[in-house]
């Protein structure tokens, strides 16, 4: 949350991806980077980021 504070236009969302608890970046309304997590008991367990933005479309707000 941290990295929010640097850039105004930045936000972060908790959303699902493919059913799994993840994040969305969001840089002035469109998907920067997905997000997902895979959870173990109270740990983050793996994780997968997608940064590609022609996968990223269906993911954008405005």
């Amino acid at each position: 949350m941290a990295v929010t504070a640097t850039a105004d236009d930045l936000t972060i969302v908790e959303r699902r991806v493919n059913g799994q608890t993840g994040l969305v970046v969001e840089r002035g309304g469109v998907a920067a980077v997905v997000i997902a997590f895979e959870v173990a008991g109270d740990r983050i367990r793996n994780f997968w980021a997608v940064a590609n933005p022609e996968k990223l479309r269906p993911w954008t707000t405005s």
